[in-house]
């Protein structure tokens, strides 16, 4: 048998760590399918659209991230062919950049001669497919010769797997991947991803300042969480005596049931306040933008101190003692430097107060419903259970509302795009966890086509589609700025039905059933379906323009 330049690339992945390739064949690529089938050692996952195909390789490493917090960084390979193909993996991407998520995306490209923006008519022929990248991505790698294959490879591989992790690209020109090779079988590729250690003065000046704090607070963010710094987390904070609030993004790197636990209320201005009064607030892995920061209206009072991997977060919207380092290298250095202060029960108090404020400003709504939907889902999860929400109201109270302990939250809120809850939970599920996808309607009508390869693939997840007949958070937004509202209305499918003509077990369920329903589909092996048919509001929102809370 002729090896041949997807052979390659196939054993440098293998050496590399993976397993599983998420992949869906197109003509150029061809030489890295065939290369996949030979191999016969990773396991392909496919998709029916590229763009889900992307989510789910996202959710893959998401999903192998939580289950082994700061373990080896599991990088997803993603392979897909030229131009429409390649195309339609930016919008996902654009997530994974945002959320820091480690994929390697390969493309396959026009042969070498085609390289290089002259138009010569290739099949999916671009001028610069990898300018469409370049500004999507943390790096982007074009491949020229065989010999260069094992290299760019690492060096792609290295990128993802360096603080702030992020997908990178890699270009393979169809005639490389075709060639015939003379190289020996590839066994010991590696990566070995630069630490990212804070500078020792810094440290100390941080230190310093903490030690100081008569009420210090945390601020954990996405960074944090994907950095593995639980254990540092909570033991800095028992330390400093330190409430902890995390991000929506950061949610479940801090136990939400602690004592000294703020949670992740961050649309509430009691919260906001809350932060702003801290004489130093420590900020970890967070950029504090609009979301974080509560649309803008958070304003410190006291000391700012920014750890942060990704350079352009760094005092990017607020001036600040700032780190550029990863969080759970930055957290064990000012462990050996802080001392431990024994509690007087202000800080718990002040935490349990900052939640009760939160709590008693939700009772004055009418949102029952909405909560109590929160806590069915949550309630109906076995143990381990990872869950992946779409752009959808139910997800929009999970940001604050979820629970994470024991019970990891994925969502697109970074990018914000739609159609991530059904092919997230998917990769999830080929990582071997339970999973369960979380979508509105109009999020779902993104990713129907999956269900096929929840079937082909045998996937253990379940769906919850929350069917309020158009795109409800933008329902809200527009009437609540315009009084009316526009586009927003959908005409649907019935999903119940739609699920069962691919096989699946499907359930219309009710705001009265649906934790027994959700929980009887989880128990069901394979993929199913539940379809509830509810409206759902959001909290009145309590952004700077609005009226502030005075209790």
């Amino acid at each position: 048998m002729t090896r041949i330049g997807g052979d390659l690339v196939v054993e440098t992945l293998r050496a590399l760590g993976a397993d599983t390739v998420f992949g869906l064949p197109g003509q150029h690529a061809l030489g890295l399918f065939e290369a996949l089938r030979r191999a016969g050692d990773l396991r392909v996952v496919s998709s029916r659209v590229e763009n889900n195909l992307a989510f789910a390789a996202d959710g893959h490493a998401r999903a192998r991230l939580a289950a082994e917090p700061g373990g080896p960084v599991p990088v997803t390979p993603l392979i897909v062919s030229t131009g429409p193909g390649a195309l339609l993996t930016l919008a996902s991407l654009q997530e994974s950049r945002a959320a820091s998520v480690p994929v390697l995306g390969i493309s396959s490209q026009v042969p070498v001669a085609g390289l290089g923006g002259g138009r010569h008519g290739y099949l999916h022929e671009l001028p610069d497919q990898q300018a469409s990248f370049r500004d999507v991505v943390k790096s982007v790698h074009v491949v020229r010769a065989a010999s260069q294959l094992p290299t760019a490879l690492r060096e792609a591989w290295t990128s993802a797997a360096t603080v702030p992790y992020g997908p990178v690209w890699v270009e393979i020109p169809q005639d490389v991947l075709l060639a015939p090779v003379s190289l020996p079988p590839l066994t010991s590729v590696t990566a070995a991803p630069v630490p990212l250690p804070p500078v020792p003065e810094l440290v100390d000046e941080a230190a310093r300042l903490l030690a100081a704090a008569e009420n210090p607070v945390i601020l954990a963010g996405g960074g944090a969480l994907r950095s593995g710094a639980h254990a540092e987390l909570k033991a800095l904070a028992e330390a400093l005596r330190a409430p902890v609030v995390s991000t929506f993004g950061g949610n479940g790197v801090f136990p939400s049931g602690h004592e000294l636990s703020g949670r992740s209320w961050l649309e509430d201005w009691h919260t906001t306040e809350f932060l702003a009064a801290a004489d130093v607030l420590l900020v970890l892995g967070s950029g504090l933008g609009e979301l974080s920061s509560n649309y803008r209206g958070f304003a410190p009072r006291g000391r700012l101190i920014q750890v942060e991997a990704d350079l352009g977060k760094l005092e990017s919207n607020y001036p600040a003692l700032g780190l550029h380092a990863d969080v759970r290298l930055t957290l064990a250095a000012l462990l050996e430097q802080v001392p431990m202060r024994r509690s007087d029960g202000r800080a718990e108090a002040a935490a349990g107060a900052l939640l009760a404020r939160v709590e008693s400003r939700l009772d004055g709504q009418p949102l029952v419903a909405e909560r109590k939907l929160v806590a069915d889902i949550r309630a109906a999860l076995p143990p381990g259970t990872q869950t992946f929400w779409d752009m959808t109201i139910a997800a929009y109270w999970a940001w604050s509302a979820w629970d994470a302990d024991g019970a990891p939250i994925h969502t697109a809120h970074s990018a914000g795009g739609l159609g991530y809850g059904l092919p997230g939970a998917l990769g999830a599920a080929a990582s071997g966890v339970p999973a369960l996808g979380v979508s509105g309607d109009g999020g779902a009508m993104y990713g129907l086509a999956e269900l096929a390869t929840a079937v082909q693939h045998r996937l253990d997840v379940t769906w919850l589609v929350v069917d309020d007949g158009g795109y409800g958070i933008l329902r809200e937004y527009l009437t609540g700025a315009f009084g009316r509202t526009t586009a927003t209305e959908l005409p649907r499918p019935d999903f119940v039905a739609l699920a069962e003509s691919f096989g699946v077990p499907a359930r219309r369920s009710s705001l009265a059933s649906v934790g027994a329903d959700l929980a009887a589909a989880l128990r069901t092996p394979g993929p199913s379906v539940v379809v509830l048919p509810a409206v759902l509001k959001m909290f009145a929102p309590t952004h700077p323009e609005r009226p502030r809370p005075t209790s």
